[in-house]
């Protein structure tokens, strides 16, 4: 008997990463958040859902407002302000067994170092972190507990019956054509685990193919 065919993936469920520069609206991150470097007064946005490719990733929920979000926050010398958006999703992008924290946007405004990235910014606002052995982000303040930029069949082949794409805005315009940077940061995954900041020399190399953006993932994933 010939086997069966496996199912074709639909689309793949991992954490998108956004910048906003001096209150503009979300854009996709054209570089990874290891080696984003945004500004004071900039916002970073990070979207976990499930993504059909290089141009429907869903958005962060909430808009990049750095006043709202940073004005109660002093600059001080050689620090600048990030304004750090997590979006964790909805009840669809969930992977199988989990659930999207109840609280379903984390904002928080990161005052870090003048040199400092995207990555340690967001380590700022949202520990724990967590990584993969290819250091892929794939847990931002404990969500999800595992798994990591999983492929989602169309009949819902990793347990989801009919699951569909994430919820909430998609890429609409601004985003047709461009690739969304994956958040996959420069960092130990040992360090990941911990919550900690991670350690930013290691892996430089694989990090450098991963800021590529989400695109890497499907590229990965097929070939296996």
């Amino acid at each position: 008997m010939a086997a069966a065919a496996p199912a074709q993936a639909a689309g793949y469920r991992y954490w998108s990463f956004w910048e906003s520069d001096g209150g503009k609206s979300w854009a996709y991150a054209t570089q990874g958040p290891a080696t984003a470097r945004p500004a004071d007064g900039d916002a970073i946005g990070f979207r976990f859902a499930i993504s059909n490719g290089t141009n429907d990733t869903s958005r962060p929920s909430v808009a990049p407002d750095f006043t709202g979000i940073c004005g109660g926050v002093e600059k001080k010398d050689g620090t600048k302000r990030i304004a750090v958006v997590v979006d964790f999703g909805g009840p669809a992008d969930a992977p199988p067994g989990e659930t999207p924290p109840e609280k379903p946007v984390k904002a928080g405004c990161a005052r870090v170092r003048e040199d400092a990235t995207g990555a340690e910014a967001l380590a700022e606002v949202a520990k724990p972190l967590r990584y993969d052995g290819a250091a892929m982000l794939c847990g931002i303040a404990g969500y999800p507990a595992r798994g990591c930029g999983e492929p989602v069949a169309e009949t819902g082949g990793t347990g989801e019956t009919g699951q569909t794409g994430g919820t909430g805005e998609t890429s609409g315009t601004g985003g047709a054509g461009k690739t969304p940077a994956s958040a996959a940061p420069s960092a130990s995954a040992t360090a990941g685990e911990g919550g900690g900041s991670p350690s930013f020399g290691v892996l430089a190399g694989g990090a450098a193919v991963l800021a590529l953006g989400g695109a890497a993932i499907w590229k990965a994933r097929r070939r296996g």
